[in-house]
């Protein structure tokens, strides 16, 4: 089974973090043995890993941070300091690109070819478990808190970049909106980006938004919209997840939302050091049902994991070891009494779908 994931920091960790992610993540591992701190030794994605979890395509963030609050290797004292981390992050991308690892997808047409040659792959090697012979991995750049974005006018320069999705907002009062854990809205600087965002088509990523933000944001953008990683707050009543009205409304706008088997995210008071045997990839399926439940079908579901962004698997339920696990995700809906189709479409599907139609202009009533 093919998966799109819809969120994965992989530059952040290859740069900030100095992980080969070339190499499989348990050798990772092992040289990190000795380190301390989050996530150490602890990592789940590896490109080895991708390939054998059929990782088709993923949105792989540009992250960067100027909140005023500055903390190590995410939140710089100044926007100048974050333009530049997010710009590397842009130049590894290319990097791996030119060097065949990836293949950063810009528009429908490759949209639909990259996942054809993936699909005949995949039909032609079903017993293939290392995907040493895939193509290679699909990439679709978003960023994660605007911050790096010096001034409204300059997302041409990261549109001309590659960047095609773009979240205001991450952690605290951001230069362009409010994120987890605080109340503030769009900034003055917020709004016209939204503006510009709908001019040159860059698709509006509402994680991590503050509700205010999530709502005013809405308000002020016409164009695509979806939630790349997040879980239902009437499951884990925190306000990192979306509430039921929230769903709707981005279902309502033809959008997609990204499901995380973090743990933290899962159940509810879950912190870290609490250890994952208590949580299961079989805990992701209830906030599926849930989102479809509102919906209505199986259409605005996926896969955003999140994996390795900032923990690693001890953050995550206790049966995902690598990123390539997410394959189990499949059979628990299947288990669920989902049809092959519907279950085909959250693995897969309906984040081709979204992105396609975004691509060319689909009307909100097609997107729906």
């Amino acid at each position: 089974m093919l998966i799109v994931d819809s969120h994965l920091d992989l530059a952040l960790n290859a740069l900030q973090g100095n992980r080969d992610l070339l190499v499989s993540a348990h050798t990772v591992r092992v040289l990190e043995r000795s380190m301390r701190g989050p996530g150490r030794g602890q990592g789940t994605v590896g490109f080895p890993e991708m390939r054998r979890g059929r990782i088709a395509l993923s949105f792989v963030t540009v992250l960067a941070r100027s909140t005023g609050r500055p903390e190590p290797h995410i939140d710089y004292a100044t926007p100048a300091q974050a333009y530049g981390i997010g710009q590397g992050h842009l130049a590894y991308y290319r990097a791996l690109e030119d060097q065949g690892h990836v293949r950063i997808v810009r528009d429908a047409a490759q949209l639909d070819a990259h996942m054809a040659e993936w699909s005949g792959w995949d039909a032609r090697h079903p017993d293939d478990e290392d995907g040493g012979s895939a193509p290679p991995l699909g990439v679709v750049l978003t960023m994660e808190s605007a911050d790096p974005i010096l001034d409204p006018s300059a997302l041409r320069e990261w549109w001309d970049g590659g960047l095609r999705l773009l979240g205001p907002a991450h952690f605290g009062p951001g230069r362009y909106a409010g994120g987890t854990g605080c109340e503030d809205g769009l900034t003055d600087l917020g709004r016209p980006l939204l503006s510009e965002m709908e001019r040159l088509g860059v698709i509006l990523d509402l994680t991590h938004c503050s509700d205010r933000a999530f709502w005013e944001a809405l308000s002020r953008y016409s164009g695509p919209v979806h939630a790349s990683h997040n879980n239902c707050r009437a499951l884990n009543p925190h306000q990192r997840q979306l509430s039921d009205d929230q769903i709707r409304a981005i279902v309502e706008r033809g959008g997609v939302v990204g499901v995380v088997p973090g743990c933290w995210q899962l159940r509810p008071g879950w912190r870290n050091g609490d250890g994952n045997e208590s949580v299961s990839l079989a805990d992701v399926v209830p906030h599926i049902d849930h989102i479809c439940g509102l919906a209505g079908n199986s259409r605005h579901v996926g896969i955003g994991s999140d994996l390795d962004g900032g923990v690693g698997r001890e953050g995550f339920a206790h049966d995902l070891d690598t990123i390539a696990d997410l394959q189990k995700i499949a059979g628990l809906l299947l288990d669920r009494g989902y049809g092959a189709p519907d279950v085909a479409a959250i693995m897969h599907g309906n984040w081709c779908g979204f992105l396609r139609r975004a691509w060319t202009g689909a009307p909100a009533a097609a997107r729906r």
